[in-house]
């Protein structure tokens, strides 16, 4: 792969790569613990938390479509590579743990907009019109909020996992 398209590849790999686990740990260390200390729970908050939610799902499904293609052809480009399947180094070793550790955010990233996401939207506005069952409601947020911490925390390994491999 001529080294250009290799520097843009790599460019926008990170440039996803932050907006993806950036994104999110701004979310969850930032934006989410102060939205709960100065929002009341009630309509505002959850208001507050959909469109968060709506506004970051975009990213993260970009980000993702990018780190694949991107991620595929750097792969193919490194001189570590010996083809599907070969772990025959430390390179290709630290890429499987990386690659699984994505698959687990890409996992969590379905699981919170197909299942978790829809379901917290019906419960609050069923809450809001006094249909809702409230533990329910807290038991789908406690959820939201372990898949964010899960997929943050495997983000960290992905890019431990990269420095490993980097080092090589």
């Amino acid at each position: 792969m001529p080294q250009p398209v290799l520097a843009v590849s790599y460019f926008f790999h990170l440039v996803a790569t932050v907006i993806w686990v950036g994104g999110l740990a701004s979310l969850m260390v930032l934006v989410l613990p102060a939205a709960r200390r100065t929002l009341a729970e009630d309509r505002q908050a959850s208001a507050f938390y959909t469109r968060v939610r709506r506004g970051f799902f975009p990213l993260v499904n970009l980000s993702l479509v990018i780190l694949l293609f991107t991620g595929f052809a750097q792969m193919a480009a490194d001189e570590h590579y010996d083809g599907m399947l070969q772990f025959t180094n430390d390179w290709s070793v630290a890429m499987l743990l990386k690659h699984i550790a994505f698959a687990g955010m890409t996992v969590c990233g379905v699981l919170m907009q197909i299942v978790v996401a829809p379901a917290l939207e019906r419960a609050v506005l069923l809450t809001d019109k006094g249909k809702g069952d409230p533990a329910e409601l807290a038991r789908l947020r406690t959820r939201e909020n372990r898949l964010a911490w899960l997929t943050l925390i495997l983000g960290v390994l992905v890019l431990a996992f990269t420095a490993w491999a980097t080092a090589v």
